[in-house]
C-alpha cells in the first residue's frame, strides 16, 4: 500500500506540475503555497492569516532545512512574508502576499478540480474510506 500510495504521489504531483506549469513553480513550491492557501479544515485563510514554519512543514510532509529553502524562492519571488510571530518569539509566521494568495487560490482550484476528476467514478464511501487509511499513515 505504501508503494501504491507513493506512486499516486508522485503521478498526481506530475499532472498539477503540468497544469500549473504557467506558476513556474517548484512541486514543494505548489504544495507549500497550496498548504497556505487552506486551513486545516480546507477553508481559506481570514486575510492576514499565516502559518508558523512548523506548522507548515507538518502540513506539507517537508523537513524544515528543506522548508527553508522553498521559503527563501516564494519570499523572494514576492509570494510570502515571514515575519517574528506575534504571541511567540521563537516562531516564524509565513504569510501570503496579495499576488501569493491569489496564486495559492489557483494551486488549490487544480487540486480540487484533479481530486474531483480523480474521484468521480468510485463508489459511495470509498472515498472516506481511503481518507480513513490516509489520516491512519500519517
Amino acid at each position: 500500500m505504501i508503494l501504491e500510495l507513493q506512486r499516486a504521489t508522485h503521478a498526481t504531483l506530475q499532472v498539477l506540475s503540468a497544469r500549473l506549469a504557467d506558476l513556474d513553480l517548484t512541486p514543494s513550491e505548489l504544495n507549500a503555497l497550496g498548504n497556505l492557501g487552506r486551513t486545516a479544515s480546507g477553508d481559506r485563510p481570514e486575510e492576514g492569516a499565516g502559518r508558523t514554519v512548523s506548522e507548515l512543514g507538518a502540513a506539507t510532509g517537508t523537513r524544515p532545512t528543506t522548508l527553508t529553502g522553498v521559503l527563501d524562492r516564494l519570499e523572494r519571488r514576492g509570494l510570502i512574508t515571514r515575519a517574528a510571530h506575534p504571541g511567540d518569539r521563537r516562531a516564524v509566521l509565513v504569510t501570503l502576499t496579495a499576488e501569493g494568495a491569489a496564486t495559492a487560490a489557483v494551486i488549490t482550484r487544480a487540486i480540487a478540480d484533479l481530486e474531483r476528476e480523480a474521484l468521480a467514478d468510485l463508489p459511495a464511501g470509498t472515498v472516506e474510506a481511503a481518507l480513513t487509511v490516509l489520516r491512519a499513515l500519517t
